[in-house]
């Protein structure tokens, strides 16, 4: 059975084996895999401390989270091995109400399944823009939920 609690310190070396299982499935399509960077060594490593985090539990082992700043829900990443099993959608639902109205996020434009999950939960894009990951050319999706 899954559970869902607020992160604690001990999920630190969790939440980055999940991201760095998970970041590469983001890329397919996106970006090119090259581009891939392990989250402590990312710039954006300080973001992710300063989120407002709360994990995902098999038991007590940590399969997913989800990471909010303020009204952007900047990181949602399952651990693959646990993908389709409604985890990132619940995840996602913990966000939301966490940030409340005017809840925002940015998908890579390739990652179907992102932007799938975040359509259905009543987000729509709003802007595409040039991005980069790690020096390599992405485009980018600004998601804001309306309903």
């Amino acid at each position: 059975m899954i559970t869902y609690r607020s992160y604690e310190e001990k999920d630190w070396q969790s939440i980055c084996q999940i991201h760095d299982r998970a970041r590469p499935h983001e890329l397919i399509g996106s970006c090119d895999p090259r581009g891939f960077v392990p989250i402590e060594q990312d710039e954006e490593v300080e973001d992710l401390k300063r989120a407002n985090k709360f994990v995902a539990c098999d038991d007590e082992t940590v399969v997913g989270f989800v990471g909010v700043d303020e009204d952007y829900l900047a990181w949602l990443y399952v651990d693959p091995s646990h993908y389709r099993k409604g985890i990132g959608r619940e995840l996602l639902r913990i966000g939301i109400r966490e940030i409340g109205e005017g809840a925002w996020t940015i998908a890579l434009d390739g990652n179907k399944r992102a932007i799938a999950l975040y359509e259905s939960e009543g987000f729509v894009e709003i802007e595409q823009f040039a991005g980069s990951n790690a020096g390599y050319p992405c485009t980018c999706l600004k998601m804001k939920r309306v309903k």
